[in-house]
């Protein structure tokens, strides 16, 4: 089953979705602040991540919202208007990315590749980026205080992520005249 895409919003550029998330790595500790407000924001969505990655241990919790609050940060910086996250936009995201669970499924190495034939998911290139950090990350890219995950501690992050991009791509308003 394929979803027709809900994308309304053009997609943010690989280079500038890069460069968002390098600067708020860079900031260290100095983020923190900005991480507790937005999860403070989007506060049903950060709970729902949490819930659904506490299984994994601290270690994969603190991983999946930090990459949340990076990808909040990447929307603010960006600019638009971003909604709150209901209830009713994470049951979409849900539904959405359930339909193609499996084609993306298993949790291997060629995740990545399946995920990126998915051609109607949001924010692209936002994705893109946490694969990158998740999966491909090699050990020269990786800076002090990352971690690698298992496989499947990985994938699931990343699919936690998947529906928290998508929720929140469908409540933010791209700023005027923006073309990604």
């Amino acid at each position: 089953m394929t979803l027709a895409p809900a994308a309304r919003n053009p997609a943010i550029s690989r280079e500038l979705v890069h460069r968002l998330a390098e600067a708020c790595s860079d900031e260290g500790e100095a983020f923190q602040p900005t991480a507790l407000r937005l999860v403070q924001e989007q506060r049903r969505l950060s709970r729902y991540i949490e819930q659904n990655v506490q299984h994994l241990g601290a270690m994969p919790s603190q991983v999946a919202l930090h990459m949340l609050t990076v990808s909040m940060r990447v929307f603010e910086q960006v600019g638009g208007r971003m909604g709150k996250v209901s209830t009713a936009d994470i049951d979409r995201a849900a539904a959405r990315i359930q339909a193609v669970a499996d084609q993306v499924l298993p949790a291997d190495s060629g995740l990545p590749e399946r995920v990126r034939a998915i051609d109607w998911r949001a924010q692209p290139h936002l994705l893109d980026e946490v694969l990158w950090a998740l999966y491909e990350r090699d050990a020269d890219a990786r800076k002090e205080g990352e971690v690698d995950l298992g496989q499947d501690q990985s994938a699931l992050v990343f699919l936690v992520m998947w529906l928290a991009i998508e929720a929140l791509d469908s409540v933010w308003r791209a700023p005027k005249g923006f073309a990604g």
